[in-house]
């Protein structure tokens, strides 16, 4: 992998964490939280998509509409999964446990659909990555909390949603060679449209959760989909196997924050076991 693709890599690792922990300091309705910053970034991405289609580096044909309406399906279950899962949970748990899940569930599912083999490797980084799993989450039966529990069927429940959209997204941008910004633009305008039925029934309370959560609406809509361009761009670059692994360094940075912002506790065991999910990760790509 070129360095520059790597450096691309590792910046959209780090602008994913910064919004995740944007995201934890939410305090109003999470489904209002959700439809205002998928709205803001519409907003912002789209007239830079529209300069794209004038300039005839992306055409506006079913492949673009067709596509990135799934994608837009898929992306607002997860946006949804992940919001609850880090109201209900502690953060240090769910964000590990969903990216450390979210590719081995990639795999898996295509070895099932896509007939792909299993490589001793990739083996060995699954095992890697469930008892990576384990350390970060600690005991989820211990006596007295439910809490780590939660924390890790949130955390696998959004793995599922992110394996989802990562399989089709991939599909998109690779095998119908759709241009990244304005496939992810158009995602975003149709996420947009999907969430405002739900937006129209809580409009009275539309200001008061802007006005509470305005900066972490802001900091989530411009780097969710500056971080997932620069992921979709190195796709074009280099193999997926080598830029799934490297972008979820994002891991260990957010299980160092969480553990310092939100007082989580269990900072050397949640640090511990996000290396070694990151290592398992990395042993998948082999």
């Amino acid at each position: 992998m070129l360095p520059g693709t790597v450096a691309m890599v590792l910046a959209a690792a780090v602008a994913h964490a910064v919004w995740n922990l944007a995201s934890k300091y939410k305090r109003g309705d999470a489904l209002l939280f959700v439809c205002a910053y998928t709205w803001a970034s519409a907003l912002l991405c789209i007239p830079i998509s529209i300069a794209f289609v004038a300039n005839g580096q992306q055409m506006l044909d079913w492949r673009l509409v067709a596509s990135a309406s799934v994608s837009a399906v898929l992306h607002t279950v997860y946006s949804l999964t992940l919001q609850v899962g880090y109201d209900r949970a502690e953060m240090g748990v769910v964000y590990p446990v969903a990216r450390g899940t979210g590719p081995v569930l990639t795999m898996l599912f295509a070895i099932l659909f896509l007939g792909e083999q299993l490589t001793a490797a990739a083996m060995f980084g699954a095992s890697l990555v469930v008892v990576g799993i384990l350390v970060v989450s600690g005991n989820p039966f211990r006596s007295g909390s439910r809490r780590p529990l939660q924390g890790l069927l949130w955390g696998a429940a959004t793995g599922a949603t992110i394996a989802s959209y990562t399989l089709w997204d991939g599909y998109s941008v690779i095998a119908l060679q759709l241009a990244p910004l304005s496939y992810y633009a158009a995602t975003l305008l149709l996420q947009s449209l999907i969430l405002t039925p739900s937006l129209l029934r809580r409009r009275h309370r539309i200001r008061a959760s802007i006005r509470a959560d305005a900066v972490p609406i802001l900091i989530v809509a411009v780097f969710s989909p500056l971080a997932y361009i620069l992921v979709l761009t190195a796709m074009l670059k280099a193999p997926v196997a080598l830029v799934a692994p490297l972008r979820e360094s994002s891991i260990v940075i957010g299980s160092l924050v969480a553990c310092r912002l939100f007082r989580e506790g269990h900072l050397v065991r949640r640090i511990a076991g996000a290396a070694v999910v990151l290592a398992g990760i990395a042993a998948t790509s082999l």
